[in-house]
Order: C-alpha cells, then structure tokens, then sequence
C-alpha cells in the first residue's frame, strides 16, 4: 500500500511548476488553450497530456477565439502570450470579454525573476497593462504557490459577475521543480457561472406579486440570461406568466422567436423597415419592465430612451453594481437561471389571471407587428440582381438555419443585420455578437472558438469587409486546424457605419471610408481556404448550400449594396434623405 503512495508523491515532486500548470488546468476541465506555443513550457505540457493547443495568428485574435469558445461552450477559456508586444494584443479582448461579461483566464509569460526592472527584453509592466480590462491579475512568485494562484484565476473568472483573470508567469519559474502539493485537490473550477446564486424567498415573492398584478408587465433580456441554462427559465416564465419578451443584441436568441409572446430585438433597431418600428408601442405602454441579465447600456436602451419613466423597474443581475446603475429598481440580485426558476415557482401560486386575459391581445398585437415588419422589408429582402441587399441575404440565410445553428458577427452593421433581420428558432440559440465594446475585427476568431467549442454545430460568421480585414491572417489558423464554418464578407467596399454616422452628423464624411476593391477569394484561396464570390442574387443560394454541407472551411465574398444601412434610430434622417 505504501509504495504507490510513495511512487505518487515522488512523480508529484518531479513535475516542473510549467507541468504542475498544465495539470491544473486539466482539473478544471480545460481540453483546449488559444496559443502561440508561449509560454512554451506550458504548452508542451499541456499538450503532453492532451490539451489541444489551437494556434493563433496574432494575440488579440486569439483572445477572441476564446471568447467564442467560453460562450458556446459554458466552460471557462484559456489564452496564452508572450511578455511584452504579444502581452499587449490581448488587451482589446479582454477589455471585450470584461464588458461582455465572458470568463478568461490569460496565461502570460514574464521575463526570468532576476532580470526584472533592468530592461530585459520584451519588458513590460504586465501588472499596470491589464489593470482596465481584467477582474483579477497576479504574479506568481514561489513556485508552491502555483495550485493556488491557477485555482483563484478560475474563480475570479468564473464567480459573481464573470469576466477575465490574468496569471503572470515568469518565465524561469515555469522550468523550477515544484514542491509536492500539501493536500490534494479534486475541485474544477472551469465552468461558469461558477456560484449559483438567488435573492431570499420574500424578495422573489414580492417581485412575483408585482409582474401578476401589472396591468402591462414586459421582459427585456440581455446577454447574461445565456448563462448557465438562464434562456431555458426564461422561457419557462414567459409561457408561465404570458409576458411579452424583447431582447438586446447579445440577449438575441434567449427566446423563441417564433414563440406568440416573443417581440424580438429592440435597442437601437427601431427606424424604418425595423421589427421595433410596430414592437416598441409594448414598451412603451409597459407599467412593468423585467430587465434579465443587462446593464441597460446606450445602445440596448436606445440612448436611454426605451423604457418609461413611469414603469416599476425589476432587475435581475449577478452583479449588484448593475442593478439600478440608470434606473431605479426592486432588487433581485442573482445569477439568471436560479433567479427565474425561483420567480417562476412563486409565479406559479400567484393569481395570474390579469396576465391570462391580456394574453390573447397582446399575441395579436405581436403577430401584427411581425406581419408590419415582414411588409416593410419585403421590397428589399426579395430583390434580385446585384449589388445584393443584406436583407436578401439574411432570408436566405433563415431558411438554412436550424436551432443548433450558431451564428457570429462582427461588430457594426453586421451585428445589426443579424440581430435585427433573423428569426430565433428555440430558446438558448446562439447568436454571437462582440457588443461588449463592439470592437472591429472580432467576428473571424469569435467563430473559429464557437467551433471549436462546439464542431458538431454548424458555424456561420457574418462580417463586413472593414471588420474582416483586422482578421484575415486567421484564415490560415482554421484551415491549418482543420476547422470548418462558412465566413460571409458583406462586401460594400465602405466603412459603412462610419460613413453613414458621418454623413447624418455632419452632411459629409471622411476620405477613410471608402477602400480599393478586394478580391477576398484571392486571400482566402491563399491561405488554402475554398472561396466564391457571389455578386448576384441569384448565386447566392447554391454558395450557402455549399457553406451550411460542413464539408470545410468556405468564404463567400458577397458584393452587398453599399446604399444599405441597418434600421438604426441614428439613421432615420438618413432614411427621408434617401
């Protein structure tokens, strides 16, 4: 009995702090990290006992491709870097990921311990770098310290408000022996939300009386509802209490959007040929608004604008700091899905009548406004020829999808096509969008990771020509990793949110929102990637049925109508102009 007690403990006290690394993260159920192969030591280990390393172009592409892969999956992602430059390309994706709320845990390398302060190469404060786009940053010092320090970064990502968690690892550290560990750990702490958490019994009971007794009672849900089968409660509730359910951007998806009760994505999408044009009367008439898992930020509110002042305020949130930030609210301070599930129990033994009679109108009304929207848009959704309309593409796209379906855009238009023009086809569907700080750029890699969380799902990413080109070089990375999803490029050959904000502010516009022509088959044929450019309607069909067939990796250069816009409030003016 003694001698594999002893064995034990002996190949304990043989690993490097590099391998003590990797065995950790294994504990936390981690399968795979987003890497350059730096820190190299950890790489090797972790690839040693089969962690898959999926290798990245540049940094900051890398820390979206964990982004997707934390959302999709439910699981806590990983991201490694180099000191120094590297270190610094990972800024922009964690400041999405702290805002977007999405937990990450960064493993950066630092240079050796002794040759800190005297300008080493690729030197750089790491401490004060993160310090505005992470929940938690540490160095680890002493190389017995590692278990603990690896463990409080998947806590701090994943607990309370999720966000990313940076661990500093000094290079010669990593090659150091590690100490046996004093006591032995078992817990994974890789998956999110971490702590399930719900007010006290009186508080749900209370809210629960409030939405019973409301004469005109609505849900608005954002993006934290995905978290931890939040979408699933909600959908429970909406059926349960026969509320109307509008969502924000990155709520898309959290409920059927065929089901009777579903209004759509509101925020910003409330100008012509918009679902919110005919939707938007509901809130506007609310007396109750139920906000599920937002921050109530600019663009998910419409500057603010949406909600009534005369409105009771519910709000659900896992972070105590969001609830009330712009409204005054009741207080229901939890994570979603046990938030939801405790206030549709307490529903239940309410009398729900009010919310039974109203039902039949408010489903009438809500059909009425998707037949408005559906008239609206007809024009332009079904127009042939060329250059093609993003609504037309966005049809076609609809009768592809299926509810395991995830689709990723990037930030801008793209985003807004998508959250605005495509119907969800069950509860928790994913709809990816970068609108944490809505950053260009990140559509590409958000997708890859998606995948990657998810191979057996089909992926299809919806980018502009301007967002895509910070991400081309990420091309070679899917088909080097043998990654299959469809990349569609709106090719307007415009920066076209800029252009068109421009031109209604201030009747004119700058000389940087107009490019040369790009072929993006050429680029992706480069990288070993199938492509097609489609400029016709007509064309476009039979390239997405080769997309959505998973077969590999395929982009579709679409020539889109640089005319169009998103129906965005900002550009109602633009919208007489035309």
């Amino acid at each position: 009995m003694n001698a594999p007690a002893q064995s034990l403990q002996t190949a304990a006290v043989s690993e490097t702090v590099a391998e003590r690394v990797a065995r950790a993260l294994q504990r936390h159920g981690v399968d795979t990290i987003f890497a350059q192969s730096l820190p190299s030591a950890v790489i090797l280990a972790a690839e040693k006992i089969g962690i898959r390393q999926v290798a990245y172009r540049q940094e900051n592409m890398g820390g979206a491709m964990a982004d997707g892969y934390a959302r999709c999956s439910g699981k806590v992602a990983v991201v490694a870097a180099q000191n120094g430059p590297a270190a610094t390309l990972l800024v922009p994706p964690l400041a999405e990921a702290l805002k977007a709320s999405i937990p990450i845990v960064a493993l950066v390398q630092e240079v050796e311990r002794d040759q800190a302060d005297r300008n080493a190469f690729q030197e750089l404060d790491h401490l004060a770098l993160f310090q505005g786009c992470a929940k938690w940053i540490r160095r680890v010092m002493v190389a017995n310290r590692i278990d603990d320090y690896i463990d409080a970064a998947f806590t701090a990502a994943a607990s309370g408000r999720p966000g990313p968690a940076v661990v500093l690892l000094p290079a010669d550290l990593l090659r150091e022996q590690a100490p046996a560990p004093a006591f032995a750990r078992h817990a994974n702490l890789g998956h999110w939300p971490l702590d399930r958490i719900q007010p006290e019994a009186s508080i749900i009971e209370e809210a629960a009386r409030a939405v019973a007794q409301a004469r005109a009672p609505v849900i608005l849900a954002g993006g934290g509802v995905h978290a931890g089968g939040g979408a699933a409660e909600l959908a429970e509730v909406q059926e349960l209490a026969s509320l109307p359910v509008f969502t924000t951007n990155m709520g898309k998806g959290a409920v059927d959007e065929h089901h009777p009760l579903s209004a759509g994505v509101l925020g910003s999408l409330v100008g012509p040929r918009s679902l919110g044009r005919h939707s938007r009367a509901l809130l506007n008439g609310a007396d109750l608004v139920l906000l599920v898992g937002t921050r109530t930020n600019q663009n998910g509110t419409d500057n603010w604008r949406l909600i009534p002042p005369t409105a009771k305020i519910v709000h659900i949130d896992i972070d105590p700091g969001e609830v009330g930030r712009t409204y005054e609210a009741f207080r229901l301070v939890g994570s979603a899905a046990e938030t939801l599930r405790a206030l549709r129990k307490a529903l239940e033994v309410q009398s729900r009548t009010i919310r039974q009679k109203a039902r039949a109108g408010l489903e009438a009304r809500i059909a009425a406004a998707w037949r408005a929207f559906e008239e609206d848009r007809y024009a332009v959704a079904h127009r042939g020829g060329a250059p093609i309309r993003p609504e037309y593409l966005m049809r076609e796209l609809q009768s592809r999808l299926t509810p395991e379906t995830t689709v990723v855009t990037d930030a801008s238009y793209s985003s807004f096509w998508v959250t605005g023009q495509l119907r969800s086809l069950r509860a928790g569907m994913r709809f990816i969008t970068p609108r944490g700080l809505a950053g260009l750029g990140w559509g590409l890699p958000l997708a890859i990771g998606a995948k990657v969380a998810r191979p057996d799902h089909p992926v299809v990413a919806i980018v502009g020509d301007g967002g895509f080109a910070h991400s081309w070089a990420e091309l070679e990375t899917l088909v080097r990793s043998g990654i299959s999803l469809t990349i569609i490029v709106l090719n307007n050959g415009i920066l076209g949110f800029q252009k068109h904000a421009e031109t209604v502010k201030f009747k004119g516009y700058t000389s940087a929102c107009h490019f040369s022509a790009v072929d993006h088959t050429k680029i992706a044929e480069a990288c070993g990637c199938p492509a097609v450019r489609v400029a016709r309607a007509d064309e476009l069909g039979a390239a997405l049925d080769r997309g959505f067939a998973g077969k590999e990796p395929l982009l579709i250069d679409m020539i889109t109508d640089p005319a169009a816009f998103p129906p965005i409030s900002l550009f109602e003016k633009l919208e007489d102009a035309a």
